[in-house]
């Protein structure tokens, strides 16, 4: 990174950190709620550690580094909000996603060198799906405190991207930002951020998750004969893009 872009990072990056622990300060019932949550529920029991999650993984990026893929996923899950890992992906997905680059060197990305990875909320649940029974268990503070962050990590994932820029932003796991979804809050803020910024839309592109292979099993269903792989993904993102963000 140039002088100029590393002062931008890291002015971003303590941005992030600060929405981390304003979030903390408003949710001091956040931990019991997830903790519930947890234990409610037919897989592993296990103590959460980290009910809020800041990717410290951001923290080892230094100025030389060269950041080529900004990758969206969605929320922090139980491996990730372990207090000796506190990084985004390190879980059973994070491991489809290395693995996949491992095997497509043609797209010169080192998962864990050349990309920077944000999520749509940095609130922990065992699975995505259960932010709708935290959403319950919390009440509207709780719900309005996760929308809340998922418009800041929107607004984040804008303050990086023209940082980055020209490095390409995915987002994976589109289903839940339907309307409706999950992640709409996400959605509808993207959206407006977006508008005025028509070079930066285009490098935005939508995937399925890597969670069970799903994004590389829709990939070799789509792909084209005699089709390159990143020719294929630019071409599968767009369609979602425009399916969901209309774009």
């Amino acid at each position: 990174m140039t002088k100029k872009t590393w002062e931008a990072f890291t002015a971003a990056r303590e941005h992030y950190r600060k929405i981390i622990k304003a979030l903390n300060r408003n949710l001091p019932e956040l931990q019991s709620f997830q903790q519930v949550l947890v234990d409610m529920r037919p897989g592993p029991a296990y103590r959460v550690e980290t009910p809020i999650l800041y990717n410290l993984a951001l923290d080892e990026v230094i100025q030389k580094d060269e950041i080529r893929l900004i990758l969206i996923a969605d929320n922090p899950g139980r491996r990730e909000q372990m207090a000796e890992n506190r990084r985004y992906l390190v879980g059973p997905s994070g491991k489809i996603a290395e693995k996949f680059f491992r095997e497509h060197p043609e797209m010169d990305i080192d998962f864990r060198k050349n990309v920077l990875i944000l999520n749509k909320t940095p609130v922990h649940t065992p699975r995505t799906a259960e932010l709708r029974e935290l959403f319950r268990l919390g009440g509207p503070a709780v719900t309005e405190a996760i929308a809340a962050s998922q418009q800041a990590m929107a607004e984040l994932l804008l303050e990086f991207h023209r940082i980055l820029a020209p490095a390409p932003v995915w987002i994976t796991g589109y289903s839940e930002m339907r309307k409706g979804g999950i992640f709409e809050t996400y959605t509808v803020a993207l959206k407006k951020l977006y508008a005025a910024r028509p070079a930066l839309r285009k490098s935005l592109l939508l995937y399925r998750h890597f969670s069970m292979n799903q994004f590389t099993i829709d990939l070799r269903q789509k792909a084209l004969p005699g089709e390159m792989p990143g020719r294929s993904l630019e071409r599968i993102g767009k369609a979602y893009r425009e399916r969901i963000l209309g774009w």
